[in-house]
């Protein structure tokens, strides 16, 4: 089978988002790079791809999906269906559940950060640490939540990997790049989460492809 097409640049943390997710289901893909400097995200060819002109889009030969959530599902579900947990009603409803914490509780909190303190300064715009620091005591409201539920259970969904922990790898390693990489440090059993997570090969194949060319 020919590999599917990730279109995207790996600096966006919604593309190697999905890196993670194929990466884990053995998927064989390859990277499409679009080049937003010149526009190429508007342009007729992307906008058939995603009519909202935006990045990452999966091609699976005539099939086209975008949102880089549904994409991580899609890899799943046809590749490594065990990271969904869907032939186990009450195992594939925790995934929901913290699949859904990821997006818009996790993920909420941290963005704003990120943008702030890497993608501001990129632009040549100043960090607003007013942001960053309202977003910070939200991201630690969360994260006792996590430091709660990982004293229970070694997985977010429960004593197994899935979906839900690999979700949150791209912006986690986004984050080590900003001046807050310690935040893990108050929360003893989301830091051994997260230590686990790294060493997993996909998550180790994500951070190589995050690092900046020299």
């Amino acid at each position: 089978m020919a590999p599917v097409k990730l279109y995207g640049a790996t600096l966006s943390w919604n593309v190697t988002r999905c890196v993670a997710a194929l990466e884990e289901a053995g998927v064989e893909y390859e990277i499409v790079p679009i080049n937003f400097g010149t526009g190429e995200h508007k342009s007729p060819e992307h906008l058939a791809r995603n009519p909202f002109g935006q990045v990452p889009v999966l091609q699976d030969g005539d099939l086209y999906i975008f949102e880089s959530r549904a994409i991580c599902k899609y890899a799943c579900r046809k590749n490594k269906p065990e990271l969904l947990k869907e032939s186990d009603l009450k195992e594939s409803a925790m995934v929901d559940v913290w699949l859904e914490v990821e997006a818009n509780q996790y993920t909420a909190a941290l963005s704003p950060i990120l943008f702030e303190c890497l993608i501001h300064p990129m632009l040549g715009g100043a960090t607003d640490q007013k942001v960053v620091e309202e977003n910070l005591g939200k991201i630690k409201k969360v994260l006792e939540v996590y430091e709660a539920r990982l004293t229970k259970y070694k997985y977010l969904a429960g004593d197994y990997l899935s979906l839900a922990d690999l979700n949150h790898v791209s912006v986690t390693l986004c984050l080590a790049a900003t001046p807050h990489a310690s935040l893990f440090e108050a929360y003893p059993h989301v830091k051994a989460w997260w230590t686990d997570l790294l060493a997993r090969p996909s998550v180790q194949k994500v951070a190589s492809l995050m690092k900046p060319s020299s």
